[in-house]
């Protein structure tokens, strides 16, 4: 046990110089953002990559900017703080509140599920993105919530009002949002005018602080740090494989159950009520992505009802049956029926209606 534990801590101390965290600078991997980081430091941009907004807050001063890569799990404190840095900013495929906080409320997600193959051309006089030239973005797109001064580049097929790319300028400060990662990410920043625009945005200061927070880090700055925060990086590590080591030695050591017994329920609960009762309890926690689950798996098990599909189906099959009846693109099924929890309320009842006006045009083909 004791030499287990010492070959635990030595291999997580022992850390490669790379990592293969998403969007991190050091990542070679075609999911991480090493080749834009490179090219930035070589044209002479300092580039520093932090996990947690406190160290993001102190490094991002006035002439620097500031890349926020994911920001799902900022808390409403550490938005605040971000937007309140003297940096320029570089959001990345935001959430609906970091991207109200840092424009002021100028702009808005559109929802835009549009297809992600078509080539898009600039449309408006930003430098940065009359540079970059053309854009794929398989993003939901921005939308201006009133008279602003902003630019909205790189419209939607659909209309002007969506675009992939905004720029804002208040208080003399620029804000910068892009709703796609592929503009970073190794695997695609070489395709269209990803690299250019990536190079444009990030490289317009000698400085750039580059935030891809731990999903873990609670810290803001000039609050109490959170203890959990102050331990040592290898600490989640070696803590995890000592509870597989207790799960093995229970399993070993663990007192053998018989067969499982089936009892019946003292009363009956209908349907109806069940299911009223766990939408509140989803709205308490405000477990948005278990809601969107439920409404998707329900709405799948009706398409693939509804066109013949076995239930042993995959999803690639329900997509393009569902791609078929109702000429909308697979990226555009496969988005709404398996894509990411929605941010917030507005984005769940848009989902929610999305899913409806679906199952609404297979039912009607």
């Amino acid at each position: 046990m004791t030499l287990l534990v010492v070959l635990a801590g030595l291999a997580a101390i022992a850390r490669p110089s790379t990592s293969s965290t998403p969007l991190a600078p050091d990542n070679p991997a075609p999911g991480g953002a090493r080749a834009v980081a490179e090219v930035l430091r070589d044209r002479g941009v300092d580039v520093t990559y932090v996990r947690g907004v406190s160290d993001a807050v102190a490094a991002a001063d006035a002439g620097s900017t500031l890349l926020v890569t994911e920001s799902s799990y900022l808390l409403d404190e550490q938005v605040d703080a971000l937007v309140a840095a003297p940096a320029d900013l570089v959001l990345l495929s935001p959430t609906e509140r970091m991207l109200a906080a840092a424009t002021g409320g100028a702009a808005e997600l559109a929802y835009d599920w549009s297809d992600g193959g078509t080539v898009r051309s600039p449309q408006c006089d930003d430098p940065s993105a009359q540079a970059a030239g053309a854009l794929r973005s398989d993003g939901v797109g921005f939308r201006l919530a009133g008279t602003a001064d902003a630019a909205l580049c790189f419209p939607s097929p659909g209309g002007p009002q969506v675009g992939a790319y905004l720029v804002h300028e208040a208080d003399g400060r620029t804000v910068r949002a892009i709703d796609t990662t592929a503009v970073l990410s190794n695997g695609t920043v070489a395709e269209d005018g990803n690299a250019a625009l990536a190079l444009w945005a990030l490289g317009a200061d000698e400085r750039l602080v580059w935030l891809v927070q731990d999903p873990f880090d609670t810290s803001v700055p000039g609050g109490q740090e959170d203890p959990a925060v102050a331990l040592p990086p290898w600490t989640g590590v070696v803590a995890l494989q000592l509870l597989v080591v207790v799960l093995v030695v229970a399993l070993w050591r663990g007192r053998r159950l018989g067969a499982l017994v089936t009892e019946d329920l003292p009363v009956v609960v209908r349907a109806s009520e069940t299911t009223r009762g766990r939408g509140r309890l989803y709205r308490r926690a405000g477990s948005r992505g278990h809601a969107a689950a439920g409404l998707r798996a329900s709405t799948a098990d009706r398409l693939a009802a509804r066109l013949g599909l076995p239930r042993s189906a995959d999803a690639a099959s329900l997509v393009d049956a569902v791609a078929r009846a109702t000429d909308r693109p697979t990226d555009q099924v496969a988005q709404l029926l398996y894509g990411p929890p929605p941010v917030d309320d507005a984005a769940l009842l848009e989902l929610a209606r999305h899913l409806d006006q679906i199952e609404s045009e297979v039912y009607h083909s």
